[in-house]
């Protein structure tokens, strides 16, 4: 099982920081590794992403979460698609990972 979610706008690492949580349009779940189902590793994956005006990721900071489940988040984070805005904003995103 695998559930994410978006948590809250930051002003940190945003050229002009947002006020507001830019919707997200597209949003892909990330695939549950392999190994990580084998060590039944489960927790949450916390990252800051850096959304440019035209809703696509710019850049993605992770701020934590278990290097097994780390790289899977961010594969997803990078197709994820938010409304346009006139400005690139900080988005804080937790994306957690259970095996159940």
């Amino acid at each position: 099982m695998l559930l994410c979610g978006s948590l809250h706008a930051t002003a940190q690492d945003s050229p002009q920081p947002s006020e507001t949580i830019r919707k997200v349009v597209t949003r892909i779940t990330p695939q549950y590794p392999p190994l990580a189902r084998s060590m039944n590793i489960k927790g949450t994956v916390k990252m800051i992403v850096v959304v440019a005006p035209n809703g696509s990721p710019k850049s993605i900071v992770v701020r934590g979460g278990n290097p097994v489940l780390v790289q899977s988040a961010e594969k997803a984070l990078h197709n994820w698609k938010w409304e346009p805005a006139s400005h690139a904003t900080s988005e804080a995103i937790d994306l957690r990972f259970d095996p159940r």
